[in-house]
């Protein structure tokens, strides 16, 4: 499938880049949480990306969270097979999981179309407002 739209596609690259019309102040394309909900076993970054082929699942997605056993068993060295990350943005801490191992919460495999449990009763006023604590 060909996905072209040029209004929609360049909108989404600007963005991405984060120079893009947005009302939000800092606001930032968050790589991580994209991949998991759209790529939850990341089947289309193993598909594009052959060096990390050996890793299973949403763990493909931030490698460099991975013990070293784990990056050994998948056959993956960071700054020799693949390289490390050049920046690692706060925000995508929490959606990488603290548990032994490092794997990503499971949640890109419910979809994008269904709203996390803390966040269904979030309304319209959220994301208009200043505080975003929550």
């Amino acid at each position: 499938q060909v996905d072209y739209d040029v209004c929609s596609n360049y909108g989404n690259w600007l963005y991405s880049a984060g120079i893009g019309n947005d009302p939000r102040d800092n606001r930032k394309f968050n790589i991580i949480k994209q991949g998991l909900d759209y790529d939850g076993n990341g089947d289309y970054v193993r598909l594009w990306v052959p060096e990390l082929q050996g890793i299973r699942g949403a763990d493909i997605h931030s490698p460099w969270a991975l013990s070293s056993a784990a990056l050994s068993q998948a056959g993956v060295t960071l700054g020799e097979t693949y390289p490390r990350p050049v920046v690692t943005a706060p925000e995508w801490s929490r959606h990488i999981s603290q548990r032994p191992g490092g794997s990503p919460h499971p949640r890109g495999r419910r979809g994008p179309a269904q709203a996390s449990a803390q966040h269904k009763d979030r309304r319209i006023d959220f994301y208009f407002s200043r505080k975003k604590d929550v």
